[in-house]
């Protein structure tokens, strides 16, 4: 595997390939991204990874000095995956200069949820992910489904740009007792990760009670909220949306069995942890 950090030694490295699969990543490796390695490998050839922790995605008190660095072991684990390059970028090889032009994603999509809660950060994600692609010029990239509303904003950004990428889903990967395997998973103490799981049974229990017929959705969000927070959970949101467009479903919407997807992000501690679950 050969590793790069400088942006033209990337693109004489990769000149002349058509079918490169890239997943770019911000480190400290757990199984989820290697999942993500294997299903790109499916898609392309060679397969491009890359490491970068984007400063543009962090807001002023999140934890963008403190984000979990393992450098050393990640190529390790790539390197059992097979993949080609790893482009590992210093900020000054990716930022030789301030980014000052910008990705900016309609406020219907990316001022929501996550983008309520975190003004900002996909603004500072749909830059480096653009950025990214214009430097590995891939034929295919893989994100994952945990982060559900950065997949739909990637995807959306990929064809209003009519990037010549096409942007590949991968399922979420869980631990044997449900949850949703994070680079953030490594800040629990052994009470919170015991704890911890109970995120995907909330989202479980949400999604059994639209199944069962249930309107009142809502209702059923505020209900999902307070059992967390009896839990000592602190809950940002509990949402029920389409998945079409992450807009709360309509009476006609419900009658019409429209697509759904119920998406959290609540506090356990000091970690911030985000999870979704497709009904």
């Amino acid at each position: 595997m050969k590793i790069i950090s400088s942006i033209e030694e990337l693109r004489d490295q990769l000149r002349g390939q058509l079918r490169t699969a890239f997943v770019p990543t911000m480190g400290n490796l757990h199984e989820g991204h290697l999942s993500l390695m294997r299903l790109a490998r499916r898609h392309g050839d060679p397969v491009v990874a890359s490491i970068f922790v984007n400063r543009l995605q962090f807001g002023p008190n999140e934890d963008f000095d403190k984000y979990p660095r393992t450098f050393q072991a990640d190529v390790e684990k790539l390197e059992k995956e097979g993949v080609y390059v790893l482009f590992a970028p210093t900020e000054k090889d990716l930022y030789p200069e301030p980014q000052e032009y910008r990705v900016q994603p309609p406020d219907d999509l990316g001022g929501i949820l996550e983008g309520e809660f975190r003004p900002g950060f996909f603004n500072g994600v749909s830059t480096v992910v653009l950025k990214l692609f214009s430097c590995v010029q891939p034929k295919v990239a893989v994100f994952g489904k945990k982060d559900y509303q950065q997949l739909m904003i990637i995807r959306n950004m990929a064809k209003q740009f009519a990037l010549p990428t096409e942007i590949i889903a991968a399922e979420t990967w869980r631990a044997e007792d449900g949850l949703a395997l994070s680079s953030r998973n490594g800040y629990l103490n052994a009470e919170e990760r015991a704890e911890a799981p109970v995120l995907y049974q909330t989202l479980n229990r949400v999604a059994e009670e639209v199944r069962s017929g249930r309107t009142d959705i809502r209702k059923i969000e505020e209900e999902a909220m307070a059992a967390l927070a009896t839990r000592h959970w602190k809950p940002d949101y509990v949402a029920v949306r389409k998945r079409s467009n992450l807009q709360p479903p309509s009476a006609e919407d419900l009658a019409n069995q429209e697509a759904l997807v119920v998406l959290t992000a609540a506090k356990l501690g000091n970690t911030r942890l985000i999870d979704n679950l497709e009904i």
